[in-house]
């Protein structure tokens, strides 16, 4: 691999303030997708009494609701790369929002069920779309950087999760707790029919070939076939997962319920690895817009890392762990987010601009698949084992464990392959008429 990224390509996006306006509406609405979709992981005790489910039923609402968003982000991929990105914004905030309402409403588990479902479905729209939007703004070389920071308000979204929504929820209840929270989709979707646009003036896409079946097959044939896309995809996947388990659903039962702290404390906790995440995020993005030879040692090491502090934590022998190391768990997990950041960083440089929705949809299904079956796994261990957590959160090592040999097995492969598109592009740049 090359040491430094790449400089800006001819005929990259200026940038400037207007860039920044766009994007900063688009990252608004990933905000709020973010908001609605962590939400249950505070609200995961009252949800169990409300409806009146075990630590199975529990599950399901949030693998569900992976489930949609894991299953929506190839097509979503494909939509952006052909109808753009407003459209396809504004579609994911009403879904987004109306499935926040419904669940706030449902008077019934089923009807909460199929309501966090279209809450996935708006959800998956998101993320590919802020993705494609800074492309589509600003230069190629600002991009790591660029996915980051959007990660980072991502992750802002989840502290108001744990901070505003978890206290709401104390105070005020369920339904005026969820409902009063669909005004944030109001107001982005106001927000994305006035301001967002879908590239500055001068930097439209080349019109679109006509869809269809033989399209669809050789859009996501052409970006798997490129290694990059499939190592981006098994770093999402490998570093993701843990941190998002924890956040997502388990890590306030886990450090209510078996740990014994009480639920502000463990809110406390939750909050640290939202900000652990986002300091974490901004150096990781520093340092691979400098030096893109340091994506695979930081994948590697967050894993690394990840994988010695939760060994750490469940086998630690008392039945409580010290409060040093849940903290120092926490700021690991924190790391978790940005690491899979680095999956995009993979596949972007390895697709042409007009298949980056489609490749990124690959890459941001990774980290959901392998949230989705951990979540699932250790609702069932829970049930299976009288709820040990040790056994339970075990589960981990076993995803891990394969998406570290897809890494190692594709990482040499990727760096060949970029360095052949580099000297192409050079090749490219030197005969291109002045």
């Amino acid at each position: 691999m090359t040491g430094r990224a790449p400089q800006a390509l001819h005929g990259d996006p200026p940038g400037g303030l207007r860039a920044i306006l766009v994007w900063g509406v688009g990252v608004a609405v990933y905000f709020v997708a973010v908001t609605f979709r962590t939400s249950l992981g505070v609200a995961g005790l009252d949800a169990a009494d409300r409806f009146q489910v075990n630590a199975s039923a529990l599950s399901t609402f949030s693998i569900l609701q992976l489930l949609v968003y894991a299953g929506m982000q190839i097509p979503v991929g494909l939509l952006v790369d052909r109808l753009g990105t407003k459209k396809v914004l504004l579609i994911g905030i009403i879904l987004f929002t109306v499935g926040q309402l419904g669940f706030a409403l449902s008077p019934s588990y089923g009807t909460a069920l199929a309501s966090r479902a279209l809450l996935g479905c708006g959800d998956a729209m998101t993320f590919i779309s802020v993705l494609r939007l800074g492309t589509r703004w600003f230069p190629a070389r600002r991009g790591p950087m660029i996915a980051q920071v959007a990660a980072l308000f991502g992750m802002a979204g989840n502290l108001v999760s744990t901070l505003v929504i978890a206290r709401s929820l104390n105070g005020y209840g369920w339904t005026t707790t969820f409902v009063g929270s669909t005004a944030a989709g109001v107001v982005v979707l106001v927000l994305t029919l006035v301001l967002l646009k879908d590239h500055p003036e001068g930097h439209e896409s080349a019109p679109a070939p006509k869809a269809g079946p033989a399209f669809v097959r050789e859009q996501i044939a052409a970006a798997w076939r490129e290694p990059g896309t499939r190592l981006g995809m098994w770093v999402h996947f490998t570093t993701q997962f843990p941190a998002m388990v924890f956040l997502l659903l388990w890590g306030m039962p886990f450090l209510v319920q078996a740990q014994g702290m009480t639920r502000a404390a463990a809110g406390e906790l939750l909050t640290l690895v939202v900000l652990s995440n986002m300091v974490i995020g901004l150096v990781y993005g520093q340092v691979i817009a400098r030096h893109h030879a340091a994506r695979v040692p930081l994948a590697l090491g967050t894993v690394g890392a990840t994988a010695v502090l939760w060994g750490t934590v469940i086998a630690y022998p008392a039945p409580h762990v010290p409060a040093w190391l849940l903290v120092t768990l926490c700021v690991v997990l924190g790391a978790c987010g940005p690491a899979s950041m680095i999956g995009f960083d993979f596949a972007r440089p390895a697709n042409p601009p007009e298949r980056q929705g489609t490749a990124s949809g690959i890459v941001n299904m990774g980290g959901f698949v392998a949230s989705m079956t951990t979540l699932l796994a250790v609702g069932v261990l829970l049930d299976a084992t009288g709820d040990n957590y040790r056994i339970a959160f075990a589960s981990v090592f076993v995803l891990e464990a394969l998406g570290l040999t897809q890494i190692l097995r594709l990482r040499t492969r990727t760096a060949r392959r970029e360095r052949d598109h580099l000297v192409a592009s050079r090749v490219e740049a030197v005969h291109v008429p002045v």
